[in-house]
């Protein structure tokens, strides 16, 4: 398969970034008429590179400080820096300012490039130069990068540096195919006869012709009319490649820069982020409660509060000599997620004032709100935190640091979710892992839970029912509940068989219905409830008549008996017992069979309604047919009792209607 990679250049405004990238491309970046009138890069540009087997996007972007915004657009889904730093000049402000970064966006690969080594004084002044980078970028990301003297003017040293990519690229791992389309927008445009065209870094998965998508934050459905790639028709979006697609179905002035175009369900925007911020040297004495910031990440920048986790705690800062931020979403070995490399980092909460779209591991910078300089960045850890999450801490809003391998990540996140749970789409989307490594962390997340067999302690961190995840211990929470529930019911109706399991269900409360099932068939498997049809009891549960209560069984006995075919209804007879729990006694002695209920609010001595249904098929027998009319003249019974029998009776098969006639049904008593 044909790799790909993003070059991405960064350095001090005038040290000959898009003229490094003309020489090695024969593309001029500069795009904007502007930019050529002010000799200056103002916007990303982007120019096709060959490295040996790996087809390179260079993304040049701006060295101007008043374009950094622009910068970190351009830097974003970047593999491997081309740092420009003149020979004449040395290392500046914002070289500094790059090289910060592209450490908090995790691209730790790069060449350094000496340009206007034709300009340098002499050769010793070169290597001064060289030198120092060399220093600033092993204390920024642990390890020197190649240095190559070159210059755009002469075409000094132009293969070495392309030899030098290439080598530095080889060593970088493939982003992964197997996972969700993802492209944040940094550009949109109408183009006659091709109508939206949206182009980007493509950060993971593939997209094809005619595949559907959906545009975020605003949710647009859109699908792939056609694909570029520089210029060039490509019968894929594949990772790691500088791609324009032509949409179908928004126009260009509905999508902007910050959008992210993405595939499959699960996505969603958020206005809050749980993440782990290090802030650059010096800049912790910045960092109070709701400072507002701005947030690059991917194409968009927004503005954001940041929330400090209970106590104000002393804030990480980035030390000169390590990265002090983790691996992210182009850091090695894999495409995505966060790992315990940042556990240094203050774990907040950003507050977004404008929604985002962001999967757990992806890098972000923060800039102060104004004066507008980088103060530090990190990785996201919970990309859906605005909402309901549940702190376990008590009283304390607990914020999460980065978890130390992809299952804790994994279980972090169904944890928070509570009893809602996430299915496997929404945490494919929230965990930021491709296929492969969700499934391997799953399968430790899972342990030897099943979703077929009840949840149990089997050591688990999560369990699964119908493609839901839910941690093990919502099961136990709910189980408890559900077993509570049950008892309160017991308690309340002690005359009842059993509680409805519709009923018992709902009680705890709104629960999804595969946590509900798992709960139940915990409790049925160990031995604690018993399931009859639609009613649920504690195991052995059985009612007990009192003294009391025995009594009102034999008068209510009694009263049906003599009542014979004319009963007494449930609201005469509880009227006769004021207090006493009649309905829920009539129906225990119904399950005994000492009583029959007969249409809604009556029921029968057994022995009394064996008589009249004898009566009944007597008539028919007769008969033949009879209208209710007729039978009712026959058995000298009022309508208020016939017709409710007459119906039970077509439902026990006693009698059958033939229009306006009943005549013997199948089941007919003698």
């Amino acid at each position: 398969m044909e790799r790909h990679l993003v070059v991405g250049t960064a350095g001090h405004i005038d040290h000959g970034k898009t003229a490094l990238v003309k020489a090695l491309t024969g593309v001029d970046t500069d795009r904007l008429e502007e930019e050529k009138r002010r000799g200056i890069t103002i916007d990303i540009g982007f120019a096709p590179l060959a490295l040996g087997g790996v087809e390179a996007s260079v993304v040049d972007v701006p060295g101007h400080e008043g374009f950094i915004k622009n910068m970190v657009a351009g830097a974003t889904g970047v593999d491997l820096a081309l740092l420009v730093v003149a020979a004449d000049e040395g290392v500046m402000p914002q070289t500094t300012e790059h090289l910060a970064i592209l450490r908090f966006l995790g691209v730790s690969r790069g060449v350094v490039a000496l340009t206007k080594c034709d300009l340098a004084p002499d050769e010793a002044w070169r290597a001064l130069v060289a030198d120092d980078v060399r220093d600033k970028v092993a204390a920024a990301f642990g390890r020197a990068w190649p240095v190559v003297e070159v210059s755009a003017v002469t075409g000094l040293g132009l293969d070495a540096l392309r030899a030098a990519l290439a080598e530095e690229g080889a060593s970088i791992a493939a982003r992964s195919a197997d996972d969700r389309f993802r492209l944040p927008v940094d550009r949109a445009f109408a183009l006659a006869g091709a109508g939206t065209i949206v182009t980007g870094t493509a950060w993971s998965g593939t997209a094809a012709e005619g595949d559907k998508l959906t545009v975020l934050p605003s949710g647009l459905a859109a699908r792939v009319r056609s694909i570029e790639a520089h210029d060039r028709p490509a019968p894929r979006a594949v990772p790691g490649r500088r791609t324009a697609l032509a949409l179908v179905g928004p126009s260009h002035e509905q999508v902007a820069r910050g959008d992210v175009v993405v595939s499959g369900a699960g996505w969603r925007a958020s206005q809050a982020l749980d993440v782990v911020l290090t802030l650059l040297p010096g800049e912790a004495k910045r960092l109070k409660p709701r400072l507002r910031v701005r947030v690059n990440h991917g194409t968009a920048e927004v503005l954001a509060r940041i929330a400090l986790p209970g106590a104000p705690a002393p804030a990480a800062e980035a030390s000169e000599g390590a990265s002090g931020a983790a691996s992210g979403p182009h850091d090695e070995p894999s495409a995505a997620g966060p790992r315990a490399d940042s556990a240094s980092g203050l774990p907040v909460r950003l507050l977004l004032e404008s929604p985002l779209v962001a999967r757990a591991g992806d890098r972000f910078v923060v800039r102060s709100y104004s004066p507008v300089t980088t103060i530090g960045g990190g990785v996201v850890v919970d990309p859906w935190a605005d909402e309901r999450v549940l702190a376990r801490a008590r009283g304390k809003q607990a914020y999460p640091a980065v978890p130390a391998s992809d299952a804790d990540l994994v279980e972090l996140l169904v944890r928070r979710r509570g009893p809602g749970g996430l299915g496997r789409e929404e945490l494919e989307v929230a965990a930021g892992l491709d296929a492969a490594r969700l499934a391997a962390a799953l399968a430790t997340a899972l342990g030897t839970a099943a979703s077929a067999a009840p949840a149990s302690a089997t050591g688990s961190a999560l369990v699964e029912a119908d493609g839901r995840l839910f941690a093990a211990e919502e099961v136990t929470g709910l189980a408890t509940r559900l077993a509570e529930s049950l008892e309160h019911y017991h308690a309340e109706h002690p005359l009842e068989a059993g509680m409805p399991v519709q009923s018992w269900r709902a009680a705890p409360g709104r629960a999804h219905e595969g946590l509900l099932d798992l709960a139940a068939r915990r409790l049925a498997a160990e031995g604690k409830v018993e399931l009859e049809g639609a009613l649920v009891r504690r195991a052995g549960w059985a009612p007990k008549l009192q003294g009391s209560t025995q009594r009102l069984r034999a008068d209510l006995l009694e009263a049906l008996r003599g009542a014979d075919a004319e009963p007494p209804s449930v609201a005469e007879l509880s009227a006769a017992h004021p207090g006493a729990d009649v309905p829920g006694l009539l129906r225990l002695m119904a399950r005994e069979g000492a009583v029959v209920p007969v249409g809604k609010d009556r029921f029968y001595e057994a022995g009394a309604l064996a008589r009249e249904t004898g009566r009944i098929v007597t008539a028919l027998t007769d008969l033949g047919s009879a209208t209710p009319a007729a039978l009712r003249e026959r058995l000298q019974r009022s309508r208020k009792w016939l017709i409710p029998l007459l119906e039970w009776c077509d439902a026990q098969g006693i009698t059958r209607r033939q229009g306006d006639q009943r005549v013997l049904g199948s089941a007919r008593r003698a």
